[in-house]
């Protein structure tokens, strides 16, 4: 059994997600912070990818950094290489399906943030930068690990927009979602069914230690309590 297709889509989902992850705190933070109207015309656009097709976000990019176009032209010319068909180029679309999920649970979890507390660290003098990094991050962990791991998990699973532009080739643009689809294509169901059930243990594995996790927390904050 080749492992190329689990070990690049491990690192194409572990590279997305911590590219996200600052991503979405950043936008989250800012965001939240701004009048109403302002705030709903960037989430419109910010959270376009998550109802859009997988497939009409690979065509978007394509349509960006494919060779004829002018950016993908401009990257040749300038640095010799083309962006898709290349694994490094699935980590550009996945980003952009998974931002939503990451960005949305983040914003909402800064919104459910206890200004009170921000204000009391100001008066002792304390940074924003200490703020936010020291209280505000560690109250809204819950909400932003959510976040995280839904972003890791749909990017393990990501297939539309990666076909679209990395395409499937053995040994150098596979993932798993692709595999499946090219093994059933060619009538290798019991093969299939392997890389299936693979990515189903990894996806059970990511959420079973979430799970852990915030129950440790919540003992944690149960017994600070009490």
């Amino acid at each position: 059994m080749d492992l190329f297709p689990l070990l690049n889509s491990l690192r194409i989902a572990a590279i997305s997600t911590v590219l996200v992850f600052f991503l979405g705190l950043f936008f989250a933070y800012y965001i939240a912070r701004l009048p109403k109207v302002i705030k709903g015309i960037l989430d419109v656009i910010l959270t376009l990818p998550l109802v859009l097709p997988p497939t009409v976000v690979g065509y978007l990019v394509l349509r960006l950094v494919g060779p004829r176009r002018v950016i993908g032209k401009f990257i040749q010319t300038i640095f010799g290489f083309t962006i898709p068909m290349t694994w490094w180029s699935a980590i550009i679309v996945t980003v952009i399906v998974i931002f939503p999920l990451m960005y949305r649970t983040a914003r909402g979890a800064f919104e459910s943030f206890d200004n009170t507390l921000m204000y009391s660290g100001q008066t002792l003098g304390l940074s924003n930068s200490y703020i936010f990094w020291r209280i505000r991050l560690p109250y809204c962990r819950q909400g932003i690990l959510a976040g995280t791991v839904l972003a890791f998990a749909r990017a393990l699973g990501e297939y539309g927009a990666t076909s679209m532009i990395a395409g499937y080739i053995p040994g150098h643009t596979a993932t798993i979602s692709t595999t499946v689809y090219a093994l059933w294509k060619n009538n290798q169901d019991s093969e299939a069914f392997k890389w299936v059930l693979v990515n189903i243990a990894i996806s059970a594995v990511v959420l079973l230690a979430v799970n852990l996790l915030e129950r440790k927390e919540r003992k944690a904050a149960n017994s600070s309590v009490s």
